[in-house]
């Protein structure tokens, strides 16, 4: 479940932007305090078992000994009290005055460790003390953020992409005013110096119908102030970091090679354990996670093109060859370290887009007959077809080809796991629906958990045995919540409860990223804006986070 612009002050004192906040916080306690005499009260709609048995009593995350390089592992369980207290609560000031009460910016790119919260915006990285708050470090990568992953290494580091500077407009504009007040003072003398006035208005004629060509070459070509856009195209995406998140560090930073057609809408970036690798139309290339060492590289022009490249402990690769009414795909499992294929597996033909749902396992949404995912396909550990999923139209949340940033490892309402898959349905209507798992073995329905009016919910993780769900409040009185599902015997108890700001915004899979984290939850919208109402005083909302007791 993801960059910054620069920080200033509100237009009201900073007093009154902390009693604001000081309220805010005092409202949300004080709500919170009444949920949790909801919860512990026999017959209301939120009789939960605090915990099941064997959880009582852990909070946070169970550590799996993991290698520093090793793609985090961790085993979520539940807090002591479900009830959610504010961990994190990061606004970006002044945000309406710098860029405008409607403006919004990208902001892709949220991660945890056990520390910090951190956050990408526009292209500044931010850090955030867990507890209090306080930003720690900010580093600020020069260009803006176009591709992160949601993979982290044991020690707390991850991968970003970003473009290079764009060159001010206002450079070219004066070199160019310069050089045209040169040509114009030569031109004028060369008038003032004519000796024949017949010659001279023939010389004018021909000048004046070389200057009108020249004019409309300008314009076809784009030069000139009338024919130049105001704003540069966007510059390629080919600086990729690798930063630790508890210090905002670049521990090293290299240029994609031959990456100038590399766009924010087709590059990804994804780990593996010890390497790093990175995607385009064109290319792909590997580096060592230790020190930025180049380990692999494929920019050679082919009949296949490189679509994008699912990480985490297994690195799978989508290759896009032909074009239009020929094009076919192909998933093949990579060795991360030399980039060779391990197995190949053929999409049958008369697909038209291909989406990388999961690499471990090896889940593949395609689409054949419009813009949304007909099918999901699982294969197993060795390249074969395991089996289908089908995706009725408009009966599930499919958002896999709708994400602004990256090609793969984008499908926010999809989980899979070695022998299972949940969906989520999409709502009858505001706050109904359900989650549905799959046998990955069949393709067969096991389990439905209805939300029962509760809030809808969708499908964040599986962590030690259990389905963490995110479920929204059906009446903006009771809570939001993640709550836990057991699999097996579809038991439903909370994991945190918690309310959700309105200046958040309606937290939506694709629009906002929820993270489970050290037992704790952070809520981020994907997109910042300014908040409204008498309390925004142009600020946006940039993330929430809490935790148990």
């Amino acid at each position: 479940m993801s960059q910054g612009p620069p920080r200033s002050q509100f237009t009201q004192s900073v007093l009154a932007v902390d009693n604001a906040r000081k309220q805010r916080r005092t409202r949300l306690l004080a709500g919170l305090a009444g949920l949790l005499a909801l919860v512990l009260c026999a017959g209301g709609w939120m009789v939960w078992a605090a915990a099941d048995d064997g959880e009582a009593g852990n909070q946070g995350a169970k550590a799996v000994q993991q290698a520093p390089d090793a793609i985090r592992d961790t085993v979520e369980t539940a807090p002591s009290s479900p009830v959610g207290h504010l961990a994190v609560d990061y606004r970006e000031k002044g945000f309406a005055k710098r860029f405008g009460r409607d403006a919004s910016v990208r902001a892709p790119g949220t991660w945890a460790t056990d520390e910090t919260l951190v956050r990408g915006v526009g292209g500044t990285l931010k850090g955030f003390e867990v507890g209090t708050s306080k930003e720690v470090w900010s580093t600020d990568l020069g260009g803006p953020v176009c591709g992160t992953t949601r993979h982290v290494t044991a020690d707390g580091r991850t991968a970003v992409l970003f473009q290079e500077p764009t060159k001010p407009a206002e450079d070219d504009d004066k070199k160019s005013d310069g050089k045209n007040k040169k040509k114009a003072d030569k031109k004028s003398d060369k008038k003032s110096d004519k000796k024949d006035d017949k010659k001279g208005s023939k010389n004018k004629k021909k000048g004046s119908k070389k200057d009108d060509k020249k004019k409309g070459d300008d314009k076809k070509k784009g030069k000139g102030k009338k024919g130049r856009a105001d704003t540069p195209a966007p510059a390629p995406c080919t600086q990729l970091a690798l930063v630790d998140l508890d210090t905002g560090k670049k521990l090293w930073q290299v240029a994609l090679p031959d990456a100038e057609d590399a766009s924010p809408t087709s590059t990804n970036v994804t780990l593996t354990r010890g390497t790093v690798t990175v995607a385009w139309g064109r290319g792909s290339v590997a580096y060592d996670m230790k020190a930025g060492k180049p380990l692999w590289r494929d920019t050679r022009p082919s009949a296949c093109e490189n679509a994008g490249l699912a990480g985490g402990n297994v690195l799978l690769a989508l290759r896009r060859c032909g074009a239009d009414a020929d094009r076919t795909y192909r998933v093949q499992r990579l060795d991360p370290r030399t980039g060779k294929p391990q197995w190949t597996y053929n999409v049958a033909s008369g697909v038209q887009r291909v989406h990388l749902v999961s690499s471990e396992p090896a889940v593949v949404a395609v689409a054949v007959r419009g813009p949304g995912v007909d099918k999901l396909l699982a294969l197993d550990d060795l390249g074969a077809y395991r089996s289908t999923v089908d995706m009725p139209e408009g009966r599930y949340i499919d958002d896999c080809f709708t994400a602004r940033f990256g090609t793969v490892e984008t499908c926010d309402a999809i989980v899979a796991e070695r022998d299972r898959l949940f969906l989520a349905t999409k709502p009858k209507d505001p706050e109904v629906n359900r989650i549905v798992s799959f046998d990955l073995a069949t393709g067969k329905v096991v389990r439905r958990f209805d939300s029962r009016g509760r809030g809808a919910m969708y499908p964040l993780e599986l962590s030690g045995g259990k389905l963490l769900a995110f479920r929204g409040s059906a009446d903006g009185v009771a809570p939001d919540a993640v709550v836990s599902l057991d699999p097996e015997s579809g038991r439903e108890t909370p994991f945190l409860l918690f309310s959700v700001p309105d200046a958040a915004g309606p937290v939506k899979p694709g629009e906002t990223d929820v993270l489970v984290e050290g037992g704790r939850v952070f809520i981020a919208p994907k997109e910042l804006r300014a908040e409204r109402g008498e309390d925004g005083e142009g600020a946006a909302y940039g993330a929430l986070g809490v935790e148990g007791a």
